[in-house]
Order: C-alpha cells, then sequence, then structure tokens
C-alpha cells in the first residue's frame, strides 16, 4: 500500500510531459531473458482513476481530453486532501451504523482515506487519455446480461439492505431460518481473505481501491504473478494443456504460449466463484501480455462468460514498473471481524428470542 498525494502543479506537469511523450510501441529494445523472450519481470502498480466501465456521461467518447484529465487528478487530489484533515476530537458520536457519508461519521468499521490508494490520475496510451477500460464494445461498457444473469442480480440485490440494528432474518423468516451470519463459511471469499476484492487476481486483473501491486517471476516453463491484495497467485504453466475439466479453482487454470513478444495466457476451468464479479464455472477469460518499453507492460484481456453477458468483451490498460516492494499480506490473521460479525448476530438473535426488539417498519 502506498499513499501517493501530489500537488496539483506536480500533476499538471506530469499530465504535460505524458502528453508530449512519443505513441508507445512495441519495441526491440527491451529486457530479454536468456532464451530471448521479453522479459516481463518485476514489480508494477496498476492504480489508475479510469474505470472499467466508460461513464455514460461520454457516451461513445473514447478519449479525454488533456483538460479533462488534469481535472481529474485535481479532483481526486483535492479529495484526498480534503479527507485526510484532522478530525474535529469533540465531535459528537456517529449515528448506529454510520450516516453513509464519506467523513468520519460514514461508516464506523470501514476504511479511511490512510488505506487508499485508487492512482492519482487516469492511464494513457498512445498520447491519449482513455474514458475506460474496456474498449469493446465501442461504447467501452459491459454487453447486455443474459435474462439469467439479470434474474440472479435481482435475487441478490434482495440480500442488501441497510444496517437496521435488528437480526431481521429472524423477525423476516422465523427463528430457526437460516441467517447470512450462521457460519464463517457463509460470509463472502473476500471478507474470509481467500480471495483478493474485486478481481484483482482475475482474471482478468483489475485495479481495486489498495494494493494494487504486481510481482512477475518469469521461467521458461512458468510465469507467476503474486497479487498484493490477500496475496493471490497465480500460477500460468507453459506450452501446457488444460487440466480435467473436473479439476477447477477460484483462479482458474492458466496456460500460457508466446505469439511473436506477446505472452497470451488462457485461462478456464474456474470453479463456482470466480474473482470476477457476475461470472460463473464457465467463464473464459485470454490476457495478451506485451512490453512496451523497459518501463512498461500492455495487458489487454477479453472475457467470455455465456451465462452472464450476451457478447465478449475486451479492455486494456498499462502496467507501469514500480521499485516498491510487494509486503505480507496477512489478511486473515489479523481478521479479529469475525468475532464481532458472528457475536454481534448472536447478540441481535438474543434479543428477538427475548423479544426486546420490535418488528421494523417495512
Amino acid at each position: 500500500m502506498r499513499s501517493r498525494l501530489r500537488a496539483p502543479a506536480v500533476i499538471a506537469c506530469a499530465i504535460a510531459v505524458l502528453a508530449a511523450a512519443p505513441a508507445l510501441a512495441q519495441s526491440t529494445d527491451i529486457p530479454r531473458t536468456a532464451s530471448g523472450r521479453p522479459d516481463l519481470s518485476g514489480t508494477y502498480d496498476i492504480a489508475t482513476l479510469t474505470p472499467l466501465q466508460r461513464p455514460e456521461r461520454f457516451g461513445d467518447k473514447a478519449f479525454l481530453t488533456e483538460e479533462e484529465a488534469a481535472e481529474i487528478a485535481r479532483r481526486e487530489f483535492e479529495r484526498n486532501a480534503s479527507r485526510n484533515e484532522a478530525s474535529d476530537p469533540n465531535r459528537e458520536a456517529p449515528p448506529v451504523g454510520g450516516d453513509g457519508s464519506p467523513g468520519a461519521a460514514g461508516n464506523v468499521g470501514g476504511y479511511n482515506t490512510f488505506w487508499i490508494d485508487r492512482g492519482n490520475d487516469a492511464y494513457q496510451i498512445d498520447g491519449q487519455w482513455r474514458t475506460s477500460i474496456i474498449v469493446d464494445p465501442p461504447n467501452g461498457r459491459q454487453p447486455p446480461l443474459t435474462d439469467a444473469a439479470r434474474a440472479r442480480q435481482a435475487e441478490l440485490a434482495g440480500f442488501r439492505r441497510p444496517n437496521s440494528g435488528t437480526a431481521w432474518w429472524m423477525i423476516e423468516n422465523g427463528p430457526d431460518a437460516p441467517g447470512p451470519y450462521d457460519d464463517p463459511e457463509i460470509r463472502p471469499l473476500a471478507e474470509r481473505c481467500l480471495l483478493g476484492f474485486g478481481s484483482t487476481g482475475g482474471p482478468p486483473m483489475l485495479p481495486v481501491l489498495y494494493n494494487n501491486l504486481k510481482r512477475i517471476v518469469q521461467t521458461d516453463d512458468h510465469v507467476l504473478i503474486l497479487v498484493e491484495m490477500v496475496h493471490d497467485a497465480r500460477v500460468i504453466r507453459m506450452n501446457a494443456e488444460h487440466a480435467p475439466p473436473e479439476i477447477r479453482s477460484w483462479l482458474g487454470d492458466s496456460v500460457g504460449r508466446w505469439e511473436g513478444d506477446t505472452l497470451v495466457v488462457d485461462t478456464t476451468n474456474f470453479n463456482d466463484t470466480p474473482a470476477l464479479r457476475q461470472a460463473t464455472r464457465d467463464l473464459h477469460v485470454v490476457e495478451r501480455f506485451t512490453r512496451l518499453d523497459a518501463d512498461t507492460l500492455l495487458y489487454r484481456f477479453t472475457v467470455e462468460d455465456p451465462n452472464v453477458w450476451t457478447a465478449p468483451w475486451t479492455g486494456e490498460y498499462v502496467w507501469p514498473a514500480s521499485d516498491t516492494r510487494v509486503y505480507e499480506y496477512a489478511c486473515h490473521e489479523a481478521n479479529y471481524s469475525f468475532r464481532g460479525i458472528l457475536g454481534g448476530a448472536r447478540i441481535l438473535e438474543q434479543d428477538v428470542r427475548e423479544g426486546r426488539v420490535p418488528e421494523p417498519p417495512r
């Protein structure tokens, strides 16, 4: 995790330099291994303010102007500066559950900006600032969901509700009905520190709120990608066959090959809960890693899941090299939240059993 708060003048200067830089192109003057392949080894910081999907206000506009890119960087700087200001030590206690704002009273158990590092600016390819990571479809957004995916989405929406401070699952379904906090195994994978958040480990590997470092270790037979968030590690077997279909995992089975100077990784064999949001066991991802120069990789990916999207979709963004070290992510080793989550649920359930909590209004 890195704190990279910059002055607006520095941000503007960086944007001007990048805008004047020559277009990125594949070069023969790149680091190579002893066997002659492009050497992808190194650590990369993939944090970017460019969203996965293009904001609808941009329509079919694929690129930002230099002024728009500078404005995005300026707003991020000012937002972080404001949130990093000292809180009033004499402020009143926040309401139960927080007030939902981004301020000190917003979330009584959440993260403040000390933990957040989502980048300082949009990313740039060939001298242009992209409005989205997705480049196909041309509107920069994921294709429409299938009917089955929309039905699953509606079902999941029923489980999202504000914290009422009551054991609503008992009130609505009876004292013997199963609840969302009965066992640790019921809780989401990320909450249990079993899988990185937001497809950071992928595939596809996407930028997230913080811990955006990726470390690549490369040999002729294998490529390993260590992910900073929740220490996911992808082991890509070169020139191999996929495992039998009954062998499945969260990160899938990744097989690599070289197409010229581009590493192509084909991943299948996911289990029922891949890292990519909404994806299913039929997810298929093809990734392409191309070294543009000594300090930059181009990461391109295509996603296909006929259970979720009506068509494949493709994205790309750059991975800048970083001299920052990837430290251990000791998540579950310090995951004291489960004592509060499960213990708090037992207290709320006891309140219902003993008649201390009225049914909340609907």
